[in-house]
């Protein structure tokens, strides 16, 4: 089967080593262009383009897919499948009909649950016990086609959304691999979705990421576990934005009716948060704006705040 592959995170890295690992040939690699990061902003390409070359695989980067360039370098390249990996841009009606076997995605979830771009991070963020992937066949929707195959797990009462994602990655790419043997075999029968159980999955903005201490502690770790590696959890202390990276459930006993949501509560070394319905949140690692990240005993010395000191929303 001639494949183009089209993908840009980490995650969709080992579903295309799969698919060269099995004989598929891959006529092009899409991935998203090159964009520029850190304070020098440096140009970095996508995970699954450093992979192409590392591969021998040719990329092909359109700023916009939709184009008229990208159609006529695809339709010249006349593709029997796409595989679709969170490329990060919605296909056109036209690529979606141009592969006899048509554009199958990999998607991070059980659908129709989390229908949306960041399906593994609401699930994480929303304390979900189990997930799963799922692949379909692409139509103009957002993942609204009936279902190939899916694979189930439990999360990780502690697991981030970086965690299992990159635990996901590797049955990802043996379900794709299976789904793309039994469309050739045709025995892969489509299950249609039922719209009345559907949940989004939306964009991540930075907004998300934005703590609102009245949330429960539960609901709060939560967040903070799923919305990394972006757009993360913060809050505001002394004017700057202090960025949480790891923390856990806190001894609910150390905060009551006289800790407002939002208030430190120091204990020695350990740094527990007031949060809503009169539960806790212990911060374990922090980063203060323009400084490194920290384990919460060197934030606690470096700045000396006290108890009641209160973070902002």
């Amino acid at each position: 089967m001639k494949i183009v592959f089209a993908g840009s995170p980490r995650f969709a890295v080992p579903t295309l080593e799969r698919l060269v690992a099995e004989g598929y040939e891959i006529l092009c690699v899409i991935t998203q262009p090159d964009r520029p990061v850190g304070r020098e902003q440096k140009l970095q390409p996508p995970p699954v383009k450093e992979a192409a070359l590392r591969l021998g695989l040719p990329t092909y980067q359109p700023e916009r897919i939709k184009r008229d360039e990208p159609r006529a370098h695809l339709e010249q390249l006349k593709p029997e499948a796409v595989v679709v990996v969170g490329y990060g841009q919605i296909l056109p009606p036209w690529l979606l009909e141009l592969p006899k076997y048509g554009c199958i995605n990999l998607h991070g979830s059980l659908l129709p649950a989390y229908r949306g771009a960041a399906p593994i991070q609401w699930a994480v963020a929303n304390g979900e016990e189990k997930t799963g992937l799922t692949t379909m066949l692409m139509d103009p929707g957002m993942d609204t086609r009936p279902i190939l195959l899916q694979w189930e797990t439990e999360i990780g009462a502690e697991e981030t959304a970086v965690e299992l994602g990159e635990r996901m990655s590797g049955p990802g790419a043996k379900l794709m691999i299976e789904t793309l043997q039994r469309l050739e075999q045709g025995n892969v029968p489509p299950l249609a979705q039922d719209n009345s159980r559907a949940t989004k999955a939306p964009l991540l903005k930075k907004e998300h990421g934005q703590i609102d201490w009245n949330l429960t502690a539960g609901e709060i770790f939560n967040r903070v576990r799923g919305f990394q590696p972006w757009p993360g959890a913060y809050t505001g202390f002394r004017g700057k934005k202090l960025q949480i990276w790891r923390a856990q459930l806190g001894d609910d006993s150390s905060s009551d009716a006289s800790h407002t949501a939002g208030q430190m509560i120091i204990d020695n070394d350990n740094l527990c948060i007031a949060c809503g319905n009169k539960t806790a949140l212990k911060l374990l690692e922090v980063q203060m704006e323009g400084k490194r990240r920290m384990c919460t005993s060197d934030f606690l010395h470096g700045n000396r705040p006290k108890t009641g000191e209160q973070l902002l929303f």
